[in-house]
């Protein structure tokens, strides 16, 4: 898409986001006076982003591209969705960071159903800030009994560190834990006003050293795929792929699978008879 007709999508998509919204959205006073146009106008967009209601003009014009700090002022102002910011992103080429998601503590019961349907497959599903929100039978038989966590402590990466037998579990647990850091800091950097996901970085930098250190390193990754080495307590060593499959409401399904036929695969069909008893 060449750029003048970029802005021109620009201007499109801002001129339909503000007349979906009123005075009243920003808490503006009403003055009961008949609008000749829905939404707000463009004089209250432009003061409440603070930039000019020229310069504001020229953007629904289409004459004229943005920066991402205005940007992300307008997304803020339009109060955009996630997914009409990651469309802002897309159009301009610009980051346009997300709004701060909410503290996700239960699954809608379709996405429970799917994950108990998986009876073969250990799986479970992290909100934005690792918090633990779903899992099926298998896969609090291969990592932990969630449910026996207290909801507040119930993070992976806090797990990671507080947990002994998370330590335990993983044959490689620094290259696990570099993983989770890296990803934790990729999160941080799309909701940098996140306070939940801050709070979460100063408790363990308080509660141990190594996670300090490895905040500090400034790595960054995506939740992707890999394998690892696994010693379970029951039923011996594991080696399982894993997978990450994302939604656009924060949500991250963990998967582990391993190659049919093999002995972790007979083994883990082994734990998931245990875990039906």
């Amino acid at each position: 898409m060449a750029g003048e007709t970029r802005w021109r999508e620009l201007g499109d998509f801002l001129r339909a986001r503000r007349a979906e919204l009123t005075p009243a959205d920003l808490g503006l006073p009403i003055s009961g006076q008949i609008r000749r146009v829905p939404g707000l106008r463009r004089e209250e967009v432009a003061q409440a982003t603070s930039i000019s209601t020229e310069y504001y003009t020229r953007l629904e014009q289409g004459r004229l591209p943005a920066s991402a700090p205005v940007l992300n002022d307008l997304a803020r102002v339009l109060q955009l969705t996630s997914d009409q910011r990651a469309y802002l992103t897309g159009l301009t080429g610009k980051p346009v960071t997300g709004t701060v998601p909410p503290v996700h503590r239960t699954l809608d019961a379709p996405v429970q159903r799917m994950l108990d349907d998986l009876v073969a497959t250990p799986a479970f599903v992290m909100g934005p800030r690792t918090e633990i929100v779903g899992w099926n039978a298998l896969g609090a038989a291969l990592i932990t009994d969630f449910a026996a966590i207290p909801e507040h402590e119930r993070y992976f990466i806090r797990l990671l560190f507080t947990d002994p037998a998370m330590r335990e579990l993983y044959a490689d647990w620094l290259s696990v834990v570099d993983l989770a850091i890296a990803q934790l800091r990729m999160d941080s950097a799309a909701n940098p006003e996140d306070e939940k996901l801050h709070e979460i970085v100063r408790d363990l930098s308080e509660i141990d050293p190594d996670f300090h250190d490895l905040w500090s390193s400034h790595e960054v990754a995506v939740r992707g795929s890999g394998t690892k080495i696994l010693w379970h307590p029951v039923v011996g060593e594991l080696t399982l792929d894993w997978g990450a499959l994302t939604d656009g409401a924060g949500h991250t399904m963990i998967i582990w699978t391993a190659e049919r036929g093999s002995a972790s695969h007979l083994r883990l069909e082994r734990l998931a008879e245990i875990s039906e008893d």
